[in-house]
C-alpha cells in the first residue's frame, strides 16, 4: 500500500471519528456501521492493516432509518475517494485525499469536520421538518 493510500484511510477514520462524535452530541442521531472492508471479511490468517475495519457508515434516526451515508473505496479500487450521500437523494459529495492538505477534499477545497457538523444540520433539519 502506498504512503498517499495509507494517508487517504487515515483520513477516512478520521471522518469516521467526526461522525461517531457528531452522534453522541446529538439527541435522536445514531452512527451506525454499514459494511466492514472486503479484504478485512476475507482475510483469513493475514494481517489487517488499515486503521479501521469500517467501509461504510451513516448517520440514523433511532428507528435505524439513514439520513447521510457514508462510504470508502476498499483497497483495491485503483482511485480512492469518500462518498458523502444524502439518503433518499439523487446529489452527493466525492471527496478525495489532497496530499498538498493532509485531508480529504472536495478538489481542493478541505472538508473539516466543520463541514461535515453543517452538512449533517441541514439534512437532520431537512429531515424533522419533512416528517
Amino acid at each position: 500500500m502506498t504512503d498517499t493510500d495509507k494517508a487517504f484511510y487515515h483520513a477516512w477514520s478520521e471522518l469516521l471519528s467526526w461522525l461517531r462524535e457528531y452522534a453522541e452530541a446529538h439527541e435522536g442521531v445514531i452512527f451506525e456501521k454499514e459494511a466492514d472492508f472486503p479484504d478485512y471479511i476475507y482475510r483469513m490468517e493475514r494481517p489487517y492493516d488499515l486503521p479501521t475495519t469500517v467501509m461504510s457508515a451513516s448517520l440514523s434516526l433511532p428507528d435505524g432509518k439513514p439520513v447521510l451515508l457514508v462510504s470508502a473505496s476498499p483497497r483495491h479500487a485503483l482511485f480512492k475517494e469518500v462518498i458523502l450521500h444524502p439518503f433518499e437523494s439523487h446529489v452527493y459529495r466525492k471527496l478525495t485525499y489532497n496530499p498538498e492538505l493532509s485531508a480529504l477534499a472536495e478538489g481542493k477545497r478541505p472538508f473539516s469536520k466543520e463541514r461535515l457538523v453543517e452538512l449533517a444540520d441541514r439534512l437532520m433539519a431537512e429531515h424533522r421538518t419533512a416528517v
